[in-house]
């Protein structure tokens, strides 16, 4: 299949509008488009489709969608290089926060650009057949746009018009109004999308049938949450593959378990990283940073040099000690999701390469262990302190799930590593709750099991089965982290389910001391804020400043 590889081109023309109602922005125009060739060719609206995919780069695999979605849980705390620690541990979280304000001014673009499309569709001279899947596909991910922001902020602005003008109003709109919505543009793409698309990337109906799962469970529609997972599950051909870490190989990206992916190019400088004629705002996305940010700082210990393999660690993220106990020793998902032994890449007086040179484990090794190795160990009592929170935040396992042993040089930033949205383990994992929910414990522990034997080490199947007495929202949410951590869901399961600051005062210290109720919401962006004149009608979410 070919990959959908998505630059913004001429479509800046359409995005001077509401994008965020700061000042206007400045249109580029590259090959001479105007507006009205984008809307009333069929080139011309391929390239606008097109475009509204990319926005979806300023989130997945970067880390202003990672510290938004996966941090400021029971899961991660701040490494040493955590870039915005108020997102991480709430730690004076305020309007000014950049990551909330570039995804603020991306998603609404990609809003502004999505209802240009749909609104002028009639006008693009597309068959009847291609008119149908291109609509879909743009509902599909307005309801994509519209779900992140409505989660992340609640009520704010919401509009099914473009703008190509400036506006210096906002509206704040019910919650309610934002998922009817997203209803009914993912009910309308279901019915229009093909099963499959020539394009990798391309949102297809089992990948609307699979995010409408998501969004009926987050409502509450259990039972639709139920039927639409056990669609995906059984009437298509998508495969648990049988060894979880071959998930994560970067020569395995395209595989069966994959439901709908945010891909990025094997050619880099196609990913848009400084090329500022591709992006109405003089910057570009890049590509997927994923590898860089969960890495421990291994490169300045004895017997290890920065090298490909081991990869260019930022040192954002550490796991949190709870994060790493819910794995027991048959669960192979701990190996397949995180890194604990570093060889020796450079030699020392008493490590030839390729001896083990560090070894860090959440376990307690005894002195007398550690004192007969020729090599590092850092254990559980040397990151973390005897209440869980964090002592060393330079020395920690590692996530290594996003890491790429492919790129050309050891100092490389960019990753042609695809973002995986929705994998066909979450339908199961939707289904067991949506099952509980229903107080169906035996189906749900069945739902369950299915990941669990997955999961399994060999011959350890047994101690991994859960009975129905044991499944419950808990347990379900420390299912989800065993077998979702890192892929920027975590946030938005503690928010639906209403354990966000529970699960955090119970699980997280760092995170504990600065959560309040308000934190399940985001503040808005003070550009926003100060931006609009009708402010006493927009105004910021309660208890931020």
């Amino acid at each position: 299949m070919k990959s959908l590889y998505i630059k913004i081109s001429a479509l800046a023309i359409l995005m001077i509008g509401f994008t965020s109602c700061e000042d206007q922005l400045e249109e580029y125009n590259p090959g001479g488009l105007t507006a009205e060739t984008v809307y009333t060719t069929p080139e011309g609206f391929e390239t606008l489709v097109n475009a509204a995919y990319s926005y979806q780069r300023w989130w997945y695999g970067k880390e202003e969608g990672y510290n938004i979605a996966e941090t400021g849980t029971d899961l991660w705390t701040s490494g040493s290089g955590d870039a915005y620690p108020d997102l991480t541990r709430y730690l004076n979280l305020q309007a000014g926060n950049g990551a909330l304000a570039n995804i603020w001014r991306e998603f609404y673009a990609a809003i502004n650009l999505i209802n240009g499309g749909l609104n002028n569709i009639e006008n693009a001279d597309l068959s009847p057949q291609v008119r149908s899947v291109r609509e879909g596909e743009l509902r599909f991910l307005r309801a994509f746009y519209y779900w992140h922001i409505v989660e992340t902020w609640g009520g704010v602005h919401f509009t099914l018009s473009e703008t190509n003008g400036i506006v210096s109003t906002a509206n704040r709109t019910p919650v309610e109004a934002f998922y009817a919505q997203i209803f009914e543009d993912l009910e309308y793409a279901v019915l229009n999308l093909p099963v499959t698309q020539l394009q990798y990337g391309r949102a297809t109906k089992p990948a609307a049938q699979a995010f409408l799962a998501r969004m009926y469970l987050t409502r509450g529609r259990n039972q639709e949450a139920l039927d639409m997972a056990k669609t995906v599950i059984n009437e298509y051909d998508f495969q648990l593959l049988p060894d979880y870490a071959d998930l994560w190989l970067m020569s395995n990206q395209k595989n069966k378990e994959v439901i709908y992916a945010v891909n990025y190019n094997e050619d880099l400088a196609l990913n848009d990283l400084a090329n500022s004629s591709l992006n109405p705002y003089g910057h570009g996305r890049g590509s997927n940073s994923g590898h860089l940010l969960f890495l421990m700082k291994y490169d300045n210990l004895p017997g290890l040099t920065r090298d490909i393999t081991n990869g260019r660690p930022f040192v954002r993220y550490a796991p949190t000690r709870f994060l790493l106990d819910l794995f027991n020793d048959a669960d192979a998902r701990h190996e397949g999701s995180f890194k604990q032994y570093w060889f020796a890449n450079t030699p020392t007086s008493t490590l030839q390469i390729g001896d083990t040179a560090v070894y860090i484990t959440v376990k307690e090794v005894p002195d007398n262990v550690e004192a007969s190795k020729d090599y590092l160990i850092f254990d559980r009592s040397d990151t973390y302190n005897p209440d869980g929170s964090i002592k060393d935040n330079n020395r920690f396992e590692q996530l290594s799930k996003f890491m790429d042993p492919t790129r050309a040089s050891f100092n490389e930033a960019q990753s042609a590593r695809d973002a995986f949205v929705i994998r066909l383990a979450e339908m199961y994992l939707i289904a067991a709750e949506a099952e509980m929910n229903l107080n169906n414990l035996s189906n749900a522990a069945d739902y369950i099991n299915v990941l669990r034997n997955r999961a399994a080490k060999p011959g350890r199947e047994a101690e991994m089965q859960v009975a129905p007495a044991q499944v419950t929202l808990d347990f379900i949410l420390d299912e989800r982290a065993r077998e979702l951590a890192g892929e920027q869901l975590r946030w938005f399961d503690l928010k639906r389910t209403g354990k966000l600051i529970e699960r955090i005062n119970a699980y997280n210290p760092d995170n504990a001391v600065h959560i309040q109720p308000h934190h399940i919401l985001r503040p808005i962006p003070q550009q926003q804020i100060d931006a609009v004149t009708n402010k006493d009608e927009f105004i910021q979410n309660p208890e931020y400043q």
